[in-house]
């Protein structure tokens, strides 16, 4: 929040005079409203009455141009703040990458970039009126001491009195709001696990088991909820009952101070104005207070946020404005990445990915599989060297430019087929000659996905929403490795492309795959005898390690392992694979 702040200086300051101004003229009326009748009224004097009048026009009229200065620029700094502090998570978002997934939850991620950020630049409206509060409220302490000393004591006592009555509330509401907030996005997450895998669930009779369970984990929430709001409905009531009994008191006292003759009637109703102005300025401390704990809530969660790192970067935290970058003294000085296709090596499996060649990789564990991307990839941080530099020493633009990894469930993005399908619009000399639709339909013809776009009322036109909802499993899929061929990436990293296809489908794109991807470094991750029997070199892994090298067949006959493990995709050829959903979940 201080960062937020330091970020726009001068419009805080903007607004911080602004708001005291306005704050200080509020008492000014009172002042006026006085003498008009001490100096008019009582004294009989016209003349005076209606200068005194024309005075308070004045003061409203001016009062009323401070004000709307004052909001002005106070949603100025809100906007800025929350246009800031979403530009840094997005940063942080893309600069941690395809890991975030795992190591926060997706519904954390919306609810920091939902209702957090903005509960967080809410919090900037203290830069402004809070501070003219308490200048206004030193002002009228001074101007209240020279009507009676005793009425600006019972001032001066009684707000800080005040924050003590409403102190507690606030640190309740502070623990209560954390907790309700860590829940609610554990249940955001849940509602975007179960509405991702509905299909599925529909199809093994889940749904309603996850139905019964979200139903019970939003009651635990509506629970936690009400407790939030108790506690508000509390600090709320005080926040507009406490001001108006610190009124009632002081004009009871002002009252008989006339009576005594202590103070005249005039400077009556000036106490009444300064006490009742002084209403506005306590009130925006208490709401002011009530936002802090809300936006030190959002904040803790969106720093909590900011500060994952990399597996590959250390070191300590970074400023918010920093994020995003990783500073020079934390920077591993880069290397030289290889000039040409070279192979991959990953000492953890012992695997080698020979440079220009379609290397199959089947594992028994699917974890173990995903691990490998993730290092291949350079999403964690590893010992994986590129043509004998560290894969890690290079630079991250130059890895991501060059090697690709394409998971059967990345995501699908809003927009035209088309747009869906190119990396780079308009750019038709990557990756070798002709035009972009041209490329695209290639694309498409390697990843047996003609049907998809031939599908569509408008073909590669038509629009998709986002994910890709109205096509089907399998669909999907083979738009996604019609993406990642259009890439046309120096090292293509496929996982499990085929999962959701049928074995007629599958066989066309093991074939098509093969002659695209020709002199190029590939590598499919997947237990699919169809795919696997097309790579130039297949890999048994188990148990973290590579225990078998060498072709499809040969490692058919001299491997028991490796056999059983894609006996289970062709136990029988003649039958066909499932599909979409099923396949999926399978």
């Amino acid at each position: 929040m201080w960062w937020l702040v330091r970020c726009q200086p001068w419009r805080v300051l903007r607004g911080s005079l602004l708001g005291t101004a306005w704050m200080i003229g509020l008492s000014v009326q009172p002042w006026l409203v006085a003498r008009a009748v001490d100096d008019g009224l009582r004294a009989h004097d016209n003349r005076a009455l209606w200068l005194w009048v024309a005075a308070i026009v004045v003061a409203g009229v001016g009062l009323s141009y401070l004000g709307i200065m004052r909001h002005r620029t106070m949603t100025f700094i809100r906007e800025d703040a929350k246009a800031r502090s979403a530009a840094v998570v997005l940063r942080q978002l893309s600069r941690i990458g395809a890991v975030l997934p795992r190591r926060v939850a997706a519904g954390e991620v919306a609810t920091v970039g939902g209702s957090d950020i903005d509960w967080t630049a809410q919090v900037l409206t203290l830069t402004g009126p809070g501070v003219g509060a308490v200048v206004a409220y030193a002002v009228i302490a001074v101007v209240l001491w020279s009507i009676s000393p005793f009425l600006a004591l019972c001032v001066l006592v009684g707000v800080p009195a005040v924050g003590l009555v409403v102190g507690p509330m606030l640190r309740r509401l502070d623990r209560a709001e954390s907790v309700y907030r860590q829940q609610q996005g554990a249940l955001t997450a849940r509602s975007g696990d179960i509405v991702a895998g509905l299909r599925v669930l529909a199809g093994v009779g889940g749904r309603d088991l996850f139905a019964r369970r979200y139903a019970a984990r939003s009651r635990d929430l509506l629970a936690e909820g009400y407790r939030v709001g108790a506690v508000s409905s509390w600090i709320d009531a005080a926040t507009a009952a406490i001001p108006g009994l610190f009124l009632t008191a002081v004009v009871w006292l002002a009252a008989r101070m006339v009576v005594t003759g202590e103070i005249s009637i005039g400077e009556l109703v000036a106490v009444y104005g300064y006490v009742a102005t002084l209403v506005v300025p306590v009130w925006f401390l208490l709401e002011g207070s009530h936002e802090l704990i809300r936006g030190r809530v959002a904040a803790r969660r969106i720093v909590a946020l900011l500060d994952l790192v990399p597996d590959d970067v250390g070191g300590p935290r970074t400023p918010p404005g920093e994020r995003g970058r990783v500073p020079a003294a934390r920077r591993r000085e880069a290397v030289p990445a290889p000039g040409g296709p070279a192979d991959l090596h990953d000492p953890v499996t012992g695997l080698t990915v020979r440079a220009g060649r379609l290397t199959g990789v089947a594992a028994d564990d699917p974890a173990e599989a995903l691990a490998l991307a993730d290092r291949l990839g350079r999403y964690v941080a590893s010992d994986v060297s590129w043509g004998g530099v560290p894969l890690t020493g290079i630079g991250l633009d130059e890895v991501r430019a060059r090697i690709l990894v394409a998971d059967h469930d990345s995501y699908l993005f809003a927009g035209a087929l088309r747009d869906v399908l190119r990396p780079r619009p308009g750019e038709d000399d990557r990756g070798g000659p002709g035009t972009d639709d041209e490329r695209v339909v290639a694309a498409l013809r390697v990843a047996s996905a003609e049907d998809v776009a031939e599908a569509l009322p408008d073909g590669l036109d038509t629009p998709l929403d986002a994910r890709a909802r109205t096509l089907s499993g399998g669909q999907r899929q083979r738009v996604r490795l019609a993406r990642a061929l259009l890439a046309e990436p120096e090292v293509l990293i496929l996982v499990d492309p085929t999962s959701a296809v049928d074995a007629h489908t599958e066989a066309r794109i093991a074939e098509r795959l093969r002659a695209a991807r020709a002199g190029r470094t590939t590598l499919v991750l997947a237990t699919s005898p169809l795919l696997l029997g097309r790579a130039d070199t297949v890999a048994h892994l188990q148990g973290g390690r590579i225990v078998g090298t060498g072709g499809h067949a040969d490692l058919l006959d001299r491997d028991p392992g490796y056999r059983r493990l894609v006996a289970r995709d062709s136990a029988d050829p003649d039958v066909d694979r499932p599909t979409d959903a099923e396949g999926a979940l399978r």
